[in-house]
């Protein structure tokens, strides 16, 4: 883990370089656009409008008894939103250090500001659109404490998107084979877990599939807090931890072996 923390020490230095490149990512992201940032919560919003018109307005579609809710709309935003923040925050992220390749050949800086750029920038538009659902929610269970625990479990989704999307970056610096697999990945990812639909519809046999994605306990978790007002369960943090702690030893090894090459592969 040594490798690990000294590119965070480096992040942790370079904090007001970080802060500046990411408000530069966000702005680039729309430059040239007349609404500029603003298109970038514009996407989101439709998204979720649309559910809660569609299901729960114009059809009023409803799910089975044993669900977290009954109405499909409202299930179908508090997942699909964490999901759209995670999966900008890490397609981006992988492609991250190959876009500031010609960047990294002209300056020693550290590689990590890249992946930690993007994630930043993801977490800037998203972070506001998840508090503000958290806050929507919340008087549906009549403020419940329960609610404050979407708080630790978007801190630790930021962490999981960040340390996957850099492992995944030093995988496509070395493989850009890689950029390709996970825009499939992620495309595919949502029917591998509860964000169309509840857990107990998937074959009990086989519900150990959905905990291999690693955002299905940020999603159970939030599901639980929003739309039943109770505290997520003791395996919502355990599975999370576990795929921190897995992404953080994976990625202190990547660093460690490619941080001699890594600029030469980009």
């Amino acid at each position: 883990m040594a490798s690990l923390y000294l590119e965070l020490t480096d992040l942790a230095r370079l904090r007001g370089l970080a802060w500046v490149l990411t408000l530069r990512e966000v702005v680039a992201r729309y430059k040239g656009s007349a609404a500029g940032v603003f298109w970038a919560y514009v996407q989101p919003l439709l998204t979720i409008a649309a559910y809660y018109l569609v299901f729960d307005v114009v059809f009023a579609m409803r799910l089975g008894e044993h669900a977290p809710t009954n109405r499909v709309g409202t299930y179908l935003i508090v997942g699909s939103l964490p999901w759209m923040a995670f999966c900008d925050a890490v397609g981006r992220g992988t492609s991250s250090l190959i876009e500031a390749g010609a960047l990294l050949h002209k300056n020693a800086l550290p590689p990590v500001l890249f992946p930690a750029r993007t994630v930043l920038a993801s977490t800037v538009v998203y972070g506001p659109l998840l508090l503000l659902l958290a806050l929507a929610y919340t008087p549906v269970h009549r403020f419940a404490p329960a609610v404050l625990s979407v708080l630790p479990l978007l801190v630790l989704q930021a962490v999981l998107a960040f340390l996957l999307a850099y492992v995944l970056a030093i995988m496509a610096a070395a493989l850009r084979d890689v950029v390709q697999l996970v825009g499939f990945l992620l495309s595919i990812g949502i029917f591998v877990s509860p964000v169309l639909f509840p857990m107990t519809l998937f074959p009990a046999a086989w519900r150990w599939v959905l905990w291999c994605n690693p955002m299905t306990p940020v999603v159970v978790g939030l599901q639980t807090a929003l739309l039943q007002g109770t505290w997520p369960p003791v395996q919502v943090w355990w599975v999370l931890t576990l795929w921190i702690v897995g992404l953080a030893l994976l990625l202190s090894v990547l660093v460690r072996r490619s941080r001699d090459q890594l600029v030469d592969w980009l």
